[in-house]
């Protein structure tokens, strides 16, 4: 990744939409269960510990959301991914040394739905990234080193 704003994969704005949604959910539980300052304050310690628990909960769940929230932010100022390199956000298709092809997301975060999910971070996408099309990445795949050629990007046959 280039550590500035990144593009980000339609499939990837949705799950962080999911997941902030759910995120926002539960906080808004939690908060619920939370006692506001100046009410009895006569609980034992069980009670102050777990609403200690809770107070943390309520911290780490704020923080997750702004965490997302700047993704997102970052997301919309860095715009549509390249059509000309390679990088998050892409769509690639790739030759394997094999000779078989195939069209591949470049994202950040692998979903468990999207089996043509590359992360940036993997061996073959962080090869990819920057590369063009025509271009032979080389990268460490289980077997050992091997090779791919970038067929074109923007899907099959090039179309953005």
């Amino acid at each position: 990744m280039t550590g500035g704003p990144e593009p980000m994969s339609t499939a990837a704005r949705a799950a962080i939409e999911r997941e902030l949604a759910d995120l926002r959910k539960e906080r808004e539980a939690v908060a619920v269960t939370l006692r506001g300052g100046g009410g009895d304050q006569t609980g034992d310690r069980v009670d102050q510990a777990d609403e200690l628990e809770r107070g943390t909960e309520l911290d780490r769940l704020d923080r997750r959301i702004a965490d997302l929230e700047d993704r997102l932010k970052q997301a919309d100022v860095a715009g549509a991914p390249s059509a000309d390199v390679v990088g998050v956000g892409s769509t690639v298709t790739v030759r394997f040394a094999d000779g078989d092809e195939q069209t591949v997301h470049i994202g950040e975060v692998a979903e468990m739905y999207d089996a043509d999910m590359v992360t940036a971070d993997s061996p073959l996408g962080s090869a990819l990234m920057g590369s063009r099309a025509g271009d032979t990445v080389t990268y460490k795949a289980p077997d050992g080193p091997t090779s791919a050629v970038v067929v074109s990007l923007g899907g099959p046959g090039g179309a953005s």
